[in-house]
């Protein structure tokens, strides 16, 4: 295994068994309503189905050296491949993956769970197209439960505003907090068009910088001048999305967990938020149970 890392460590474990302790409790809830045609799994960014990567394979990887821990003993069955393996069972599962190579990669999982292969949909495209396509599809006697599991800020607010929309989809994002938004918050507020777009993008409007950002006058030999002070940390950044995604949702988590590396740096947030005003009582309090730390 020489030259191969995993990313996170304890971290990734975490992640993964709270959605799968979700995913055991939604189909158990979902086997038992007659009136619903089909329930899926959706995961947008499958991957591999297995939570490692060798080094030379991601060009971005030195960008976020806190992401890599030390190397893994064994493999560690991704977001896929525990869908897969929930019982009671979902009705259909949806793996969204651009990358040629890791959509060739999924194909594998319809050998390796043959009892599921006719219901498995493996996606070549872009997240964000696929998604918000997808959730223009009647829905009105279907229901989902989604993964977002970026590696940086590739999800836009026009996607997460079309989950919303559909009335029926359950969501589990992983925003990407330490290594996207905070890194592009600079701590003189002088931040560049193209990230402040991506910022607009990723939280669908440009008030983010009024929330993250202080204005002071003072006064010296020059006059008054104004200073622009950071003032969005961690929790306010958490804080904030969080208010984001409760103008779109009926139910929304207010205990996002947050996933730090072994140096103790925040990386992500896990965040969950159902879009279906019937059941969303039920699947907050399923959620937060679930992200409580």
């Amino acid at each position: 295994m020489t030259g191969q890392t995993d990313f996170g460590g304890d971290w990734t474990l975490e992640k993964l068994e709270r959605v799968r302790k979700y995913l055991v409790a939604y189909t158990k809830i979902m086997n038992n309503q007659s009136w619903i045609e089909s329930f899926a799994y959706i995961d947008a960014f499958a991957g591999t189905g297995y939570q490692s990567l060798k080094q030379d394979d991601n060009p971005n990887q030195p960008l976020f050296p806190e992401l890599i821990e030390e190397e893994p003993l064994h493999f560690v069955d991704g977001s896929a491949r525990i869908a897969l393996q929930v019982e009671p069972r979902f009705k259909k599962y949806i793996f969204v993956e651009k990358d040629p190579s890791r959509y060739q990669e999924l194909q594998k999982l319809r050998e390796q769970f043959p009892d599921r292969a006719s219901d498995i949909l493996i996606v070549n495209a872009d997240a964000n197209t696929y998604l918000q396509d997808l959730c223009e599809k009647n829905w009105k006697r279907r229901r989902a439960v989604l993964f977002l599991d970026p590696f940086g800020m590739q999800v836009t607010w026009d996607t997460i505003q079309a989950i919303a929309q559909t009335k029926a989809i359950d969501l589990w994002y992983l925003f990407p907090l330490g290594i996207g938004v905070s890194r592009l918050l600079k701590r003189d507020g002088n931040i560049n068009l193209a990230w402040r777009n991506r910022l607009d993008k990723v939280f669908g409007e440009p008030a983010w910088y009024d929330v993250f950002y202080k204005t002071y006058a003072e006064l010296n030999l020059l006059g008054e001048q104004q200073r622009i002070v950071k003032i969005g940390d961690f929790d306010t950044i958490s804080q904030y999305f969080v208010r984001r995604l409760k103008t779109i949702f009926p139910g929304v988590a207010d205990n996002p967990l947050p996933l730090f590396n072994s140096t103790n740096n925040p990386l992500f947030l896990l965040c969950f938020a159902s879009a279906n005003e019937r059941g969303a009582e039920t699947a907050i309090k399923i959620a937060q149970d679930i992200l409580k730390r």
